[in-house]
């Protein structure tokens, strides 16, 4: 062997003959080019997504450490060997490597292609894993916007950092003061706050745009040609959302530049999560962007506190719930891939209880050449770490493999909120009996002026309409009640029908609206409530209203009833309190408003005569 003794030459050395060889083969052909022309700029670069570098060295653990003991550094697109690198390095492990490539030579009849002749036949998964590193290393240069501070301080000023903050530090401390010994931190608040709001006042999800000509309904046609400004900013594909009425073509861009989807508000998930990503990023979360091959894209947060990785799904407005897509939406996974500035991880293991199914689709990419390829991107990313960093990201790296060696079992509640974990965080995520929604029923100026109250709710439609408001809506169930605790609205798209009833998993469930007219000056003159639930399987609903000391059973056979003991009152709530059932869908064996999907009816009724105090 050559004096000069490397380790990544000896590391080089561990892998098989013929990748050993090749591997050889291309250091050799970098190493050549430079000494034989040392002030040719063009042999001083590689380009990492070169194919012979990404299938031929990039996979093979040491050879890129040969690169870097050689002399050469990480740029952004390439690794570069610097006009003040020293050439006598070069040459030193160059020789090494030519050592041991000819020990081998002479120990057997083999015949190796010479330096510079063409490259080994390719393995028939080649063009399928260059497709797949292209991804790979798409992803892990795009993250690296993330950390520009510019695009940071240009999200800083569309977040309200501070009311986000302070709600995070207000629902901390009552989280403390109901588990004293927690370790759910401010960190953790904050995410959720982050994602509740971008889901809800920040991001806008596009179908199909509305014609900005009539506003009319457009439908996607054949693709644009994108324009300069569009490429400026990473959309290389523009969507035709054409309108049918006007004839009008409205461009879609699909942009890729977070900074650009900041200030268009508006996409899919792919937009989404990159906006939401480089927001974590901006408030100093350690965040990363997370890609499924089945076509969905969402965030993992590092949570310091619970010293793990929490998945966030700005699109579901979701933390913590991994199972969410392979049992929710019943995806088939394959390939899960996470990254961030300092590492790319395979995390699918993390979002699947089926294992087994999941290996037999990962027929993409050989699993050593995906094992090897992501280690060698992490080597090359992290070359230039400190010491501690890189102890720090292996101390996680192993957590996340323990946690990822054993298929999860869907838990109960694993996708209505789940029954495991602290107080404090099922409190954080919204997630325990003790959530309280607080929206009030008060008359409005026409409701006071006539002295009726009418409401009506549609489980089909899912939307409230207050009749007696000029039929004023509020959509979406949760949005009308005053408390609720583990419910959820249930669509059952086989039978055709549709509900509400408890979350998974739990054991009971409470839901109330409640209507207040004192602050108005008016009283009750009398109350009528007509409404629906059915019980299976030992099932329990107690319907009832009460005001102060006063309450009445509710009658739940569909059918307007009136309940005199309510004159005079100057509030008013019903409630549903759901319990019992069998087995491990006793959940789902109390339900509310059952109604098929083509149901025309209101759900629920109460109808107010109100006069004055």
């Amino acid at each position: 062997m050559a004096s000069y003794e490397s380790s990544a030459v000896t590391e080089l050395c561990q892998n098989g003959r013929q990748v050993f060889m090749d591997a050889c083969q291309l250091l050799l052909t970098y190493a050549d080019n430079i000494l034989r022309n040392p002030n040719e700029e063009k042999y001083r670069s590689i380009r990492l997504g070169n194919t012979a570098f990404s299938t031929r060295l990039l996979p093979v653990p040491g050879a890129v450490e040969c690169l870097f003991e050689m002399g050469f550094e990480e740029g952004e697109t390439h690794l570069v060997f610097p006009k003040e690198s020293s050439v006598e390095q070069l040459k030193k492990v160059r020789d090494c490597i030519a050592s041991e490539r000819d020990k081998r030579l002479n120990s057997s009849n083999v015949v190796v292609p010479a330096t510079g002749s063409a490259p080994l036949t390719p393995s028939p998964s080649l063009a399928s894993e260059i497709k797949f590193f292209k991804t790979l290393q798409s992803n892990s240069q795009h993250v690296l916007m993330y950390e520009q501070p510019e695009l940071q301080q240009k999200a800083r000023e569309h977040i309200p950092v501070s009311e986000l903050k302070a709600s995070a530090q207000e629902k901390l401390q009552q989280a403390r003061s109901l588990e004293p010994e927690t370790t759910v931190n401010e960190d953790d608040f904050l995410t959720l706050e982050l994602l509740r709001w971008f889901k809800e006042q920040f991001f806008s999800w596009v179908n199909s745009l509305p014609c900005s000509q009539c506003k009319g309904q457009t439908e996607a046609k054949e693709s644009l040609s994108p324009s300069a400004d569009d490429l400026r900013w990473g959309a290389g594909r523009v969507e035709n959302h054409f309108c049918n009425k006007c004839q009008y073509i409205n461009r879609f861009p699909r942009y890729n530049d977070p900074g650009k989807l900041l200030e268009t508000r508006l996409g899919r998930c792919g937009e989404w999560a990159n906006c939401f990503t480089l927001c974590c990023r901006a408030l100093g979360l350690e965040a990363r962007y997370v890609w499924d091959s089945t076509d969905h894209v969402w965030t993992e947060v590092f949570s310091s506190s619970q010293n793990r990785w929490l998945h966030c799904d700005p699109c579901e407005n979701a933390c913590d719930k991994p199972l969410l897509y392979e049992v929710g939406w019943e995806k088939k996974l394959s390939y899960i891939i996470a990254f961030s500035k300092d590492e790319v991880v395979d995390v699918t293991w993390r979002y699947s209880c089926k294992h087994e199914d999941v290996i037999s689709r990962r027929k993409d990419v050989r699993e050593s050449w995906l094992r090897e390829t992501i280690s060698g991107l992490n080597k090359t990313r992290q070359q230039s770490l400190p010491e501690q960093r890189k102890k720090e990201l292996l101390g996680r790296l192993i957590v996340e493999i323990v946690e990822f060696m054993s298929p999860k079992t869907p838990k109960p509640g694993e996708l209505g909120g789940r029954v495991s974990g602290s107080l404090a965080w099922r409190l954080a995520r919204g997630e325990s009996s003790l959530q309280t929604k607080s929206f009030v029923f008060v008359p409005t100026e026409k409701e006071k002026a006539d002295k009726c109250f009418h409401l009506q709710y549609s489980v089909v439609d899912d939307r409230y309409t207050r009749v007696s408001n000029s039929n004023e809506e509020i959509s979406g169930w949760e949005n009308g009640v005053w408390m609720m605790e583990s419910m959820c609205r249930k669509v059952e798209n086989d039978w055709n029908m549709v509900y509400l009833a408890r979350t998974e998993g739990s054991s009971s469930a409470k839901i109330g609206w409640k209507f207040e007219c004192a602050s108005v000056g008016l009283s009750v003159e009398s109350i009528s409530v007509r409404t629906s639930s059915q019980t299976f399987n030992n099932g329990k609903i107690d319907w009832k209203l009460r005001y102060l000391e006063t309450q009445a059973e509710v009658n739940s056979d569909k059918n307007l009833h009136s309940y005199p003991e309510f004159v005079n009152a100057s509030e008013v709530i019903l409630e549903a309190d759901l319990c019992g059932g069998e087995g491990n869908t006793a959940w789902q064996h109390t339900q509310l408003f059952r109604e098929s999907l083509s149901a025309t009816e209101c759900s629920l009724e109460i109808i107010i005569i109100l006069k004055e105090l």
